[in-house]
């Protein structure tokens, strides 16, 4: 490689590290809590358990469930219930004063008894919920996830331009080399080399996932502006009737319709997730990869009649396999402590970055250019642009 194309690959490398890094160590910090938010709601108290209770009882009316927690909030409407795969035992029910209200009431209603156990803590308590506002959005809705998005989209520009300089400085060392016998400096640049390139796929994976979620909410309006709005045409321009039909009823519709699925959530009529006339049933499998795959059955909320089942298009299906993915919610406790080793790594490299830049005085210059004379190779810091 020549001179003039490092100096330039340096230049991308060093501004695309500089412009992200405060942003990713932000999102490392409040996603490793997220990594194990089940287990940190078991020792805080606000993970509900279902009751036990002394004989086995099949789950009942899903309708008398929702009764249940309307008891609550007479005057609020439901916006979605939901089950998790794991604790088929409770009806999780969203009850709010209209289908856009973020200021919603979440009750965990038991789905054997219908009877109401708790009000959890909104997002698994106050600590739980702000990792997760400034991990998704910053607390700015849409436009601070578009603008978390575009750091993610800088981190990737980051790790290419990092590879390509760490490639020809690898010629010269071993993999892994840290020459801790030179200057501090010097060692700290190996080791962030050494910690950028052992975490260099996950990275980039945990990367490009976060950079595709924060286009969840665009991909879901035109979803809705074209698919959607296609299979719904017949009812365009249509006033929407009374919701009369059975919520338990629509369910085992949809069961019927897709043999082998179960309902992950349901989202009822006037949310982002169905339409005005529709309760939209959400089904998944029961495998690692099938239980992360939705798919959608409308049932009309009048009628109680089947209208549609589509597969979502290719782009949602991506949307879904990323969000996992992005968290390590695919394999269980390993693949868990795997994913917080690496964003541990993660956060060491991205902070052995920042003191690179920061101690680039003429300090840190003049034993970079002995170290350089002593080591004549090409250029490859994350942040300084400087020969090792």
């Amino acid at each position: 490689m020549s001179p003039v194309s490092l100096r330039r690959w340096g230049w991308i490398h060093k501004w695309s590290s500089l412009i992200c890094t405060i942003f990713m160590l932000l999102l490392c910090l409040t996603g490793l809590p997220l990594i194990y938010h089940h287990e940190i709601g078991h020792l805080l108290g606000t993970e509900v358990e279902p009751p036990v209770l002394s004989t086995p009882m099949p789950q009942g009316n899903v309708d008398a469930v929702i009764a249940s927690a309307k008891e609550l909030y007479p005057a609020k409407k439901p916006m979605f219930i939901s089950q998790e795969a794991d604790v088929p035992e409770i009806w999780n029910v969203t009850l709010a004063d209209h289908m856009h209200d973020p200021n919603y009431k979440p009750i965990a209603v038991d789905a054997r008894t219908t009877k109401v156990i708790t009000e959890p803590a909104f997002e698994g308590g106050v600590f739980m919920s702000t990792m997760l506002a400034l991990h998704v959005d910053l607390f700015m809705g849409l436009p601070g996830m578009l603008f978390l998005g575009f750091m993610a989209l800088l981190l990737l520009v980051a790790i290419v331009s990092g590879v390509v300089l760490y490639a020809p400085f690898m010629r010269k060392l071993d993999f892994g080399t840290v020459r801790k016998e030179r200057s501090a400096r010097l060692k700290w640049l190996d080791m962030h080399n050494m910690l950028g390139i052992v975490t260099l796929v996950w990275l980039f994976v945990v990367g490009g996932t976060g950079m595709i979620n924060t286009w969840a909410d665009l991909m879901y309006k035109y979803y809705q502006k074209n698919e959607l709005a296609q299979i719904l045409k017949q009812y365009e321009g249509k006033k929407p009737l009374p919701h009369t039909a059975s919520v338990h009823d629509a369910i085992e519709t949809a069961k019927a319709a897709l043999p082998g699925m179960r309902v992950a959530f349901v989202a009822f009529p006037g949310t982002d997730f169905s339409s005005e006339h529709h309760y939209g049933i959400y089904m998944n499998g029961n495998e690692a990869f099938s239980s992360r795959m939705y798919r959608p059955v409308l049932i009309d909320a009048n009628t109680g009649q089947l209208t549609d089942a589509p597969v979502l298009p290719w782009y949602l299906k991506a949307l879904l396999v990323s969000q996992p993915l992005h968290f390590g919610d695919y394999g269980g406790q390993a693949m868990k402590l795997l994913w917080a080793l690496l964003d541990i790594a993660t956060i060491i490299l991205l902070g052995t970055g920042l003191y690179l830049w920061l101690k680039r005085g003429k300090t840190g210059n003049a034993s970079t250019k002995v170290a350089a004379h002593a080591h004549p190779l090409p250029a490859t810091p994350t942040l300084t642009g400087e020969r090792p």
